[in-house]
């Protein structure tokens, strides 16, 4: 009877974003996310997703780290269509929520939203982007 329109697919394309990653290192040593190495996190503006994130964070299980022979890293994919458009300080709201993702440990692993000793939520964002507002604005 109905036929259902299909979205036309479009190919997903990946960008190295320097940007970002600049913002990461910034936010990284402002915060003192101390357990974060930035050299080892990779970002990446992505186009063509369906997604509705804004951005996210994708790990590197234990068992890559061991068939690849390297340490643990992360990628940040920010999604153009979404995160463009933000005010600056929601783009840092964004990038930060992303880094409470990365345990303490380091580990290649990822935590969760509600996990045994923390949130990440919008107050727990929230409180770190005032942080670093705070610091930013004292310099």
């Amino acid at each position: 009877m109905f036929k259902r329109k299909r979205k036309k697919r479009v190919d997903m394309e990946w960008l190295p974003a320097t940007d970002i990653h600049t913002e990461i290192s910034e936010l990284v040593s402002m915060l003192e996310f101390t357990h974060v190495d930035p050299k080892r996190i990779i970002c990446f503006r992505s186009t063509g997703s369906s997604s509705r994130a804004r951005a996210r964070i994708w790990s590197m299980p234990k068992v890559w780290q061991l068939a690849l022979n390297i340490e643990p890293h992360y990628v940040i994919e920010v999604l153009s269509e979404k995160f463009d458009h933000l005010s600056l300080d929601d783009r840092r709201r964004v990038l930060i929520h992303e880094l409470m993702h990365i345990p303490k440990t380091f580990s290649g692993a990822l935590a969760p939203h509600h996990g045994r000793y923390h949130k990440i939520n919008s107050r727990t964002v929230e409180q770190l982007f005032n942080q670093y507002r705070n610091v930013t604005r004292d310099k």
